[in-house]
């Protein structure tokens, strides 16, 4: 493969293996909290995290312009280390990714501890087990469907990813050129041998995606029967 065609293969990789860890971090903790509080307005977090499944990909990636770019914090921020600008750049790519993708990790995370229950939590307190102790030791074991299910979504999706990576990160070789605005690139340019190379490449990931998450349901399903 020649480095025209690598390149955007392996910035792509990059970028959902980031986010996928970085969308781990943060979704783990939100989903639990959302998965066992009995706050009122703990819907109205969902719904805030699940806009990115029902928006125009161009509405987010336009108010993640606003806030990455020189007027926004992202212009403070980049500031720090004598920038202008959190957008168009990787790191750029890496916050919208994890802000459009975040409810594809969230959901499958909060469907699994919730499906936890809370008597097993009771029982490793009786056994004076500290809260954080009993969501290492036993939440987050029983939950493990649920985080090979988030991973693989997350990280599907944000390979997947066209409108908000095209408005926040443009389409700049070695930098936010990904996939998707590789194979966007060579359709405008009509060189269609490589951008059939590279969608079909990507079909057949998403196929293998698809077909990971539902044997790991079959198997959850046939082991709680």
């Amino acid at each position: 493969m020649s480095e025209d065609l690598w390149s955007p293969v392996r910035l792509t990789l990059e970028l959902a293996a980031l986010t996928t860890l970085v969308l781990f971090i943060v979704g783990t903790p939100l989903a639990w909290w959302l998965a066992g509080t009995r706050a009122r307005w703990k819907e109205a977090v969902a719904a805030i995290v699940a806009l990115p499944l029902v928006l125009p990909p161009t509405v987010i990636g336009f108010y993640l312009l606003v806030a990455l770019g020189p007027s926004g914090p992202g212009g403070w921020i980049a500031g720090l280390w004598g920038g202008r600008t959190l957008a168009f750049s990787f790191t750029g790519l890496l916050i919208g990714s994890v802000v459009y993708s975040l409810p594809f990790v969230v959901q499958p995370l909060r469907n699994a501890f919730e499906a936890v229950g809370e008597r097993p939590l009771e029982v490793a307190a009786t056994l004076r087990a500290s809260p954080f102790e009993a969501f290492r030791r036993v939440a987050l074991p029983l939950a493990r469907r649920g985080f090979l299910t988030a991973g693989v979504l997350g990280f599907a999706h944000t390979i997947g990813e066209f409108g908000v990576v095209l408005m926040i990160g443009g389409n700049i070789p070695g930098e936010t050129k990904v996939l998707s605005t590789a194979i966007y690139d060579y359709v405008e340019t009509q060189r269609w041998q490589e951008a059939n190379l590279l969608a079909a490449g990507m079909v057949l990931f998403a196929f293998a995606a698809i077909l990971l998450v539902g044997l790991s349901d079959g198997a959850a399903r046939r082991a709680r029967a």
